[in-house]
């Protein structure tokens, strides 16, 4: 019999099976007469019980062993289940189910069942661990799944996991084993690589393996290919990664031939593109000369479902699919590379698509709308690659802006000297040194931030006049052209307009503006462009006219949206860029600055980033009275602002104080500093998420208009700004009066407490 190298002396028996009948026969009734007939003819074959020696044995005894396990393996199960006899990691199986024999037989005469990623070393390591639990009470963990592969007839993979069902097995000690100490026991543990160590101490049929399993097959040729697809999207650059990935879509889709594609989307400049993840991939929606093409490629209800819905679009019969849309550009190249289904999926992360990935077939209906939902257990693992990919690829972008035009914050400049100088030091035929990380341990953070209040209502408001404006003049100018040609006729799109019209009366979704602008540009602008007719010129021309970003009347109120917010934050940064050099002549830190809906700033300063200044604590405090100085300064220059603005629009301001020391690492993919370690990220959760905070019990916002709100958790906090608030009223910055609640809890934040005082006017 062909046994894969173990320590064992292996013995097929039914001994516990035949027990098993002998017990029935015990017994009254069919069954017991059954069981007695069957056991008289066992026991004219003794190695039955005792042990089968060789394959002819096996093959000789084939009807009394398939009527010994009838009952593992009932008749009525046969062309469902795939299962058979046999022992833990043997190569030679017996008594198949009808299925296990077709799968067996359309894998061809010459085809041998193996276990995957599985050698002689493993088989022999893992049958002394076996030992090794059952006799010497150790709890080696050495279970992984097992998985095989069986062709089919036409030449696709399918993939399934083994089970063996090993209760009917027995194992004891032979004459030729050795007994084990656990100082033994301690060394075998620690060397798995040594397998003369353990062919050593287990020496070849030393043990006894008696008994028989049950070996059972399960279909996971999908699931199966998802994870060795998984694995390839590692190394989506890789050479072989297309013939390699539709090796695996072939699996799941059982088709031998199926082609697969992939095209990258600019959304920036609304064009596909070839994806060159370090080569070129195929793509079916390219012709193979061109590296871009605009969206104009696919039809519309391709570009609606893809661009638009974000949906599969499916095509079960490309020559179908042409004859309803006779103007398809997208068919008629399907069709000139055979391509007779298909279907497109849009890779799409945040919202934002992607690429598209492209399954084709030379045949009919091969590829359709319900198979098309296969894809959805690949594509999370696609998208995140691909999204991976383009991140790495900006970064890369992002890393030359920075080295050609970006400098170093002073105050952290010399220890990026320090390492360039390391680096640039070692001889020139010196292996390539690693860059040394960029830490600064043991600082204290500050953040702050003046927040404009109702920016996303008044955005949305903006929209909501611009679009009502416009479609109302594009309704007017439809209708004059209407009037002045009279083979004109725009029924359709009136509705579809004052339907827009109705939406815009109700709060803004967050499609809408991306739906009206695809539908008024895609279908009524593409088509106005087109008129020839001079008499319409003057009516379009003016059209057009409005709809100029810069000064047209479309875009009116979004402009003064854009002015108001920039000249807010253009304001408020200045001010506080400028009083950096105060800052910094207190005690050198680390300050960055961000522009969003309003301004936020992070300050770190300790030892670590200036090592030849001596850091006190009483440095810090000085920073924390400049920084509430500075921000009540920010709001007070914003209220001599507002009545200029555009947008009358109101400021919150608010501090978030942390009293503990944390790390800052440099994040060269980023090329920014960053919270360093799990630890350290709570304080990175604590800004993101007290700024929309409420008062706790109530629906009050803990940050209010002409107030500054300082946030905290400890008491010591609490002592240490309120002397600053008391400081900054005796000096007219702040008024008379203070505010002390808590904060609601948070996700992942509770505890919080804050001060809240108004500022001078």
């Amino acid at each position: 019999m062909n046994y894969l190298d173990t320590p064992f002396l292996v013995q097929l028996s039914f001994g516990q099976v035949i027990g098993d009948w002998e017990k029935a026969a015990n017994g009254a009734g069919e069954r017991a007469r059954e069981a007695r007939e069957l056991l008289e003819e066992v026991a004219l074959h003794p190695e039955l019980r005792e042990g089968l020696r060789d394959d002819q044995q096996i093959a000789e005894n084939s009807g009394l062993i398939k009527r010994l396990m009838h009952d593992y393996f009932p008749p009525v199960l046969s062309n469902n289940e795939i299962k058979a006899i046999s022992l833990p990691y043997r190569k030679d199986i017996f008594n198949h189910t009808n299925r296990f024999s077709s799968i067996l037989a359309a894998a061809g005469p010459g085809f041998e069942l193996n276990i995957r990623d599985f050698d002689t070393h493993q088989s022999y390591v893992l049958s002394c661990c076996i030992i090794l639990n059952e006799f010497y009470g150790t709890h080696l963990d050495f279970f992984k799944p097992l998985f095989c592969d069986i062709p089919m007839e036409n030449g696709i993979v399918k993939h399934y996991r083994i089970l063996y069902n090993a209760d009917y097995m027995d194992i004891s000690p032979t004459d030729r084993a050795l007994p084990i100490s656990q100082e033994e026991i301690d060394r075998l543990v620690d060397n798995y690589d040594d397998l003369e160590l353990w062919r050593t101490k287990f020496p070849k049929e030393s043990w006894l393996l008696r008994g028989f399993s049950l070996m059972t097959l399960v279909d996971v040729t999908v699931e199966n290919a998802v994870s060795i697809f998984k694995e390839k999207l590692l190394v989506l650059n890789a050479d072989n990664f297309q013939q390699s990935v539709e090796s695996i879509f072939r699996s799941i889709y059982r088709i031998a031939d199926i082609r697969i594609g992939f095209t990258v989307f600019n959304r920036h400049r609304g064009v596909f593109k070839a994806a060159n993840f370090g080569h070129r991939m195929k793509s079916f929606i390219l012709r193979d000369d061109e590296e871009s093409c605009d969206e104009e490629i696919l039809c519309i209800n391709s570009f609606q479902e893809l661009i638009q819905g974000k949906e599969f679009f499916a095509i079960s019969d490309t020559a179908e699919f042409q004859a309803a849309n006779p103007d398809s550009q997208l068919a008629a190249l399907l069709l000139a590379q055979d391509i007779q289904s298909f279907i497109l999926a849009p890779v799409i992360k945040n919202n934002v698509l992607l690429g598209v990935l492209e399954l084709v077939s030379p045949r009919v209906k091969e590829l359709n709308s319900i198979n098309a939902n296969k894809l959805e257990v690949v594509m999370p693992f696609l998208t995140d690659s691909i999204d991976r990919l383009i991140g790495e690829l900006e970064n890369q972008i992002q890393a030359f802006i920075q080295e050609k035009y970006t400098t170093i914050h002073n105050s952290v400049y010399w220890k990026f000297k320090e390492e360039a100088e390391s680096v640039l030091s070692k001889p020139k035929d010196a292996e390539p040194a690693e860059l040394e990380e960029i830490v600064f341990p043991d600082v204290y953070p500050l953040y702050g931030q003046v927040d404009i209040k109702g920016s996303s209502e008044v955005r949305n408001s903006s929209v909501q006049n611009d679009l009502q404006h416009q479609l109302k003049t594009l309704l007017s100018v439809l209708k004059e052209i209407s009037n002045l040609s009279e083979a004109e006729s725009f029924l359709e799109e009136e509705l579809q307009l004052k339907a827009f019209l109705q939406d815009l009366m109700l709060p803004l979704k967050t499609n809408t503006e991306q739906l009206i602008h695809n539908y008024v540009v895609n279908k009524i602008h593409r088509y106005l462009l087109q008129l020839r007719d001079e008499n319409l010129k003057p009516v379009i021309d003016g059209y057009f006219a409005e709809d100029e970003k810069e000064n047209g009347s479309f875009h009116i109120y979004r402009r003064k949206y854009e002015t108001t917010i920039a000249t807010i934050n253009e304001k408020l940064a200045a001010l506080i860029d400028s009083r950096q050099i105060e800052a910094q002549a207190i005690f050198p830190h680390y300050y960055e600055r961000f522009k969003t809906d309003g301004v936020e700033h992070n300050l770190y300063l300790g030892a670590s980033i200036a090592p030849r200044r001596k850091f006190e604590i009483q440095l810090l405090h000085q920073l924390r009275l400049w920084q509430i100085r500075v921000l009540c300064e920010m709001e007070k220059t914003h209220e001599c602002l507002k009545s200029s603005l555009p947008y009358s629009l109101e400021v919150t301001t608010l501090i978030l104080i942390y009293n503990t020391e944390i790390d800052i690492r440099f994040r060269m993919d980023e090329k920014r500093f960053d919270v360093d370690g799990s630890y350290n990220a709570r304080f990175e959760i604590v800004k993101k998420r007290i700024d929309k905070a409420h008062i706790k019990d109530t629906q009050q916002r803990i940050t209010e208009p002409g107030k500054i709100t300082l946030v905290y958790a400890g008491d010591n906090e609490e002592d240490e700004y309120i002397k600053y608030i008391r400081i900054l009223q005796s000096e007219g910055i702040l008024q008379e009066g203070l505010e002390l609640f808590e904060v609601e809890d948070l996700q992942g934040v509770s505890g919080l407490k804050a001060l809240r005082a108004k500022i001078a006017r």
